[in-house]
């Protein structure tokens, strides 16, 4: 449905985006993850067509971004993290107008608007100024813009950025349902709120993705093992106690954390769940324990070790597990991060926009049809009168 292939876009020297590739496909919802500056938004701009790409291809639901522009765009719904929206208008005045922009019947927009609204909980403030409400129901209307013309595929850009608590509960509820419908990429800062919705994650970082998977696969794969947490009174050879640890299998590392009343605390770093092994020794020698605990990195641990650029453990002494037959989520991927040296710049090629202003090169132009950027019009010179 999404189809990005070697997508990259510069502001000047500078690389927003370096070469990325994905492709999210029909009815997958996907979380887009990445630290500010990351490139979530660049992305999101290019495939709706509001921005253009360096080099590289966009397609959705099979048209292309830039030479299919207008069919790509009747098949998205986008909701920027700004919405913009007319404070003048009432709720139901400003879809109305939205209805007209996307050429929808009238006994069309009538029936969808309504709709639409209800799916948002709106339809008991249809009547409000957009003026008065707040920004949170102003994010429900930027949403119900985004379902009005029925999309195939979403982009949600930050859709509860600024809302309180309450509020991103009842968005989160929301994307839930349209989960079920539609082809969602979601971008947002709120982990939980990605973990809860997404059943696959794409992380960005510097321009270039990080890492593609279902959270699970990500702290998995990404998290370095889990980890054993023992508080026990071991008596008074600690050194012993920690070889007996260390020598079980599948433990890395055990770090000796000191004594905790008459207690000591160790933490074992192991590939697997070892606490029926620790448990087993602990009977074993009569130690009297007082916590056996596991648990392993969440994906808010994991998204910030790679937003500091820190290089997870598993990437660098295991492979990435390929997925098994007949599953549908791929299993992640780790890409390196990316050099500090820039490539070597390369001759500007033509590139070709979409331009709406009627007076660029000829009222008459088509405005469906895209202009070359880097080829300016020729306009002949005024002449000059003799002296």
């Amino acid at each position: 449905m999404i189809s990005v292939s070697h997508l990259t876009r510069r502001f000047g020297s500078f690389a927003a985006l370096d070469d990325i590739s994905f492709e999210v496909n029909k009815g997958e919802v996907v979380g887009f993850l990445g630290p500010n500056g990351a490139g979530k938004t660049t992305t999101m701009r290019i495939l709706t067509g509001y921005l253009p790409a360096t080099s590289g291809a966009v397609a959705v639901a099979g048209f292309d971004v830039l030479r299919q522009s207008l069919e790509a765009r009747r098949r998205i719904g986008y909701l920027p993290e700004s919405v913009p929206l007319y404070r003048e208008l009432r709720v139901e005045e400003m879809l109305a107008f939205q209805a007209r922009l996307h050429s929808l019947e009238r006994g069309e927009a009538r029936r969808r608007i309504p709709a639409v609204l209800e799916r948002v909980g709106l339809l008991d403030r249809s009547r409000d100024l957009v003026g008065t409400l707040s920004r949170g129901m102003r994010q429900r209307v930027g949403l119900a813009l985004a379902l009005l013309p029925e999309p195939e595929v979403l982009i949600l850009d930050e859709p509860t950025s600024g809302l309180d608590p309450l509020q991103r509960l009842e968005v989160r509820a929301i994307l839930r349902e349209l989960a079920q419908k539609h082809t969602v990429l979601l971008s947002s800062h709120i982990l939980p709120e990605i973990e809860a919705v997404c059943p696959r994650v794409i992380i960005v970082h510097k321009g270039r993705i990080a890492a593609d998977g279902t959270p699970t696969q990500l702290v998995q794969q990404l998290s370095g093992g889990a980890f054993v947490r023992l508080e026990a009174l071991v008596g008074a050879d600690v050194e012993a106690a920690k070889r007996m640890l260390g020598g079980i299998e599948g433990v890395r590392v055990v770090r000796d954390l000191g004594r905790r009343g008459v207690h000591h605390e160790f933490e074992l770093e192991a590939a697997v769940d070892v606490r029926e092994d620790v448990g087993a020794i602990a009977k074993l020698k009569g130690w009297a324990l007082r916590e056996l605990s596991y648990r392993v990195p969440s994906l808010e641990q994991i998204f910030a070790r790679i937003a500091l650029g820190e290089e997870p453990q598993a990437a660098r002494s295991e492979p990435v597990a390929q997925p098994p037959a007949g599953t549908v989520s791929p299993m992640p991927s780790v890409v390196p991060p990316a050099s500090n040296a820039l490539p070597v710049s390369q001759p500007a090629a033509t590139r070709q926009i979409y331009s709406l202003n009627p007076f660029d090169r000829g009222a008459s132009r088509d405005l469906s049809a895209p202009v070359n950027v880097d080829a300016p019009a020729k306009v002949d010179a005024p002449q000059r009168p003799n002296a």
